[in-house]
């Protein structure tokens, strides 16, 4: 099964759009009560941490996510979506054979959902890995479940032989 998330792409730069929007109002906003306040420096720096807050969330939010379980082995990438067809600065790959997944698990937080996955190295060590998939439509995060736990099931079914 393939599936990524590469529509998300054009609300993303819309995002950060509205961000750069969002600053140069409150640019002119600042200017605007600079003479009405008595402590404008409070103001702006107020301004600037709702403003540095919010662009963190967005671009720790922002991720483009490729899932690939077709063949022996299975892909999972994640990578930024900003600038990412011309340097992957945020690029998280993972490549492992079916038989190895031990375990799965979705975490969903208030403004984040994560795929953890753990997998077994060829010295029996198992590992820790985690995706971003909050931009995944809720669809096909079902349809990774579904496919994830056949893997899980025919591991398990393997080893009890």
């Amino acid at each position: 099964m393939r599936t990524n998330n590469g529509k998300v792409k054009n609300i993303i730069i819309s995002v950060y759009f509205v961000l750069v929007l969002l600053a140069i109002v409150l640019t002119t906003i600042f200017h605007a009560f600079k003479e009405v306040t008595k402590n404008p420096t409070m103001l702006l720096l107020s301004m600037l941490f709702g403003f540095i807050i919010l662009s963190f969330i967005v671009h720790r939010i922002s991720r483009f996510f490729e899932y690939d379980s077709d063949g022996v082995k299975v892909v999972v990438i994640n990578k930024g979506l900003l600038l990412s067809e011309y340097f992957n600065y945020r690029e998280h790959k993972v490549e492992f054979e079916k038989n190895k997944l031990v375990s799965f698990r979705f975490y969903n937080y208030i403004l984040f959902k994560e795929l953890v996955f753990h997998i077994k190295d060829r010295h029996g060590k198992v590992h820790k890995s985690s995706f971003n998939v909050t931009l995944v439509q809720r669809k096909k995060r079902k349809y990774i479940k579904q496919s994830l736990r056949k893997m899980i099931k025919e591991n398990r079914k393997k080893d009890n032989v």
